[in-house]
Order: C-alpha cells, then sequence, then structure tokens
C-alpha cells in the first residue's frame, strides 16, 4: 500500500500543472532529449536510478492552448484556480527557497521546474507521505510534462499530453520491493492520475462557462497571486475592472 500512496503522489506533482483530460495509454519511460545536458546530468541520480519509472499518453482535448500554456507556466496560480472552484484539495506555495506542494492526502515537499521549453515542461520534486501510523515514506520525483498542438474550432487547439514520471524511494528496502512490483505501482499511479484529471476536466469546463465568476471568486480568495490574477483576467478577456486587487 504505501507504494501505491506514493505513486498516486507521483500523480499528483505531475497533473497539478496539466489541465488535461483521461488517460490514453502507457508508453515506455523516456526521458525527453531535448533537455540540455547540464540539467539532465542534476537529475540523472533519480531518473538513472528510478525505483519505478512510467509514461502516460494523455487523450487529446481541446482548450484555448494559451490558457492551458498559462496553467502549465503559473502551478502556484493553477492550484488556487482549482481550490476556487472547489474540484481540489492541492496546493502550492512559494517560499524564500522555492515552491512547496502539499495535496492535501498526505504528501508535502518541494517542487522545482528545472527545465521549460515549448512543449514540455521538467519539473523535480522532493518530499515525504506523512502516515500517521507507519513510518513517513520520503522519496525523490522527476516529472516530465510533454505536449503537441493543433488547430481546433473556435480558435481553440487540440492538446495532446505526454506525462513521464520517474521515482526514486530513499528506502532501500521499499525500493528494491517496487522494482518487483513496478508494474502494479505503475499501474496504481494511472488510476489516481485519471481520478485527478477528471477534476481538471471540471477545471476547463469552468473556465470556459463563466470566466468572470471565476476570477470574482479568485479576487476575494485570501492569498491569490495578484499580478497572475491580472495576468489571467486579460488573457480571459474580462474587463480590467472586473480584475480588481486580491483579498489579502
Amino acid at each position: 500500500m504505501p507504494l501505491h500512496r506514493l505513486s498516486a503522489a507521483v500523480a499528483v506533482v505531475t497533473l497539478v500543472t496539466l489541465a488535461g483530460p483521461a488517460l490514453a495509454g502507457r508508453l515506455v519511460p523516456a526521458f525527453p532529449a531535448e533537455v540540455p545536458s547540464a540539467v539532465r546530468a542534476r537529475l540523472s541520480p533519480v531518473v538513472d536510478r528510478a525505483s519505478l519509472a512510467t509514461r502516460i499518453q494523455g487523450e487529446s482535448f481541446v482548450a484555448r492552448r494559451d490558457v492551458f500554456e498559462y496553467l502549465v507556466e503559473h502551478p502556484e496560480f493553477a492550484t488556487h484556480v482549482t481550490q476556487a472552484l472547489r474540484v481540489a484539495r492541492y496546493r502550492i506555495w512559494r517560499t524564500p527557497t522555492g515552491l512547496m506542494l502539499d495535496d492535501g492526502w498526505g504528501t508535502v515537499g518541494a517542487l522545482e521546474v528545472v527545465y521549460g521549453a515549448p512543449g514540455v515542461r521538467v519539473m523535480y520534486a522532493k518530499g515525504e507521505f506523512q502516515q500517521t501510523v507507519l513510518p513517513n515514506i520520503r522519496g525523490q520525483a522527476v516529472v516530465t510534462i510533454d505536449w503537441t498542438v493543433t488547430p481546433a474550432p473556435d480558435g481553440k487547439n487540440l492538446i495532446a499530453p505526454t506525462v513521464g514520471a520517474f521515482v526514486k524511494l530513499d528506502n532501500p528496502v521499499l525500493s528494491a520491493a517496487s522494482v518487483l512490483a513496478g508494474s502494479i505501482a505503475a499501474a496504481k499511479a494511472e488510476q489516481e492520475a485519471l481520478r485527478l484529471v477528471r477534476v481538471f476536466q471540471k477545471t476547463t469546463r469552468a473556465i470556459d462557462d463563466n470566466p468572470g465568476a471565476l476570477l470574482e471568486s479568485l479576487r476575494h480568495r485570501p492569498g491569490t497571486p495578484r499580478r497572475e490574477l491580472e495576468e489571467f483576467g486579460r488573457l480571459l478577456s474580462v474587463p480590467a475592472a472586473s480584475v480588481a486587487p486580491a483579498a489579502r
């Protein structure tokens, strides 16, 4: 069970920045070839010695490319959006040392976007799953998100995402066990990811249906980053007067 829960945590880290829909199939794990050698070398202790690895082809979905990529680019703000819509518990916030993640179900840790280019993001996460009875489970993960975009009607785009994850458990005993049960753990991660992706389907639909209501809710939400709120309002073509300073 601990392996399953850690796999689910990886899905949370991956999908909290990916406003896309359901999973279509598992692929052979692969690290994006375009990632610079310096970044690759930094991440190799996790990627090359992963306790388990998975790569998933998501189903293509229709959305505005600029809105999708804005949420990918601003994971902290993206969690304010999902919480304002009451479709998710997890949150990401900024500290003097970087981003932190809390999935709302016991997984907490640091999150860093280590590489970004058109159509690809690579993130590094280090944290633990906190339990009340059993010892906490600590580990590291490298998460990759890449996507292709093709035109769709009404000024939108068809976005085809692929998500990959490499997980290295800090506990050698659990790590050895996960090698033997890697396919089972990966399958469990995909099941959890599918459930989470449905949450983001609701988010995308809500943004399309009533962007003004969403921005009004964000305006009254304590801690909503003001700069991102104003930028997102302009992106959604909502009058600037509707995007007043966020509550502090």
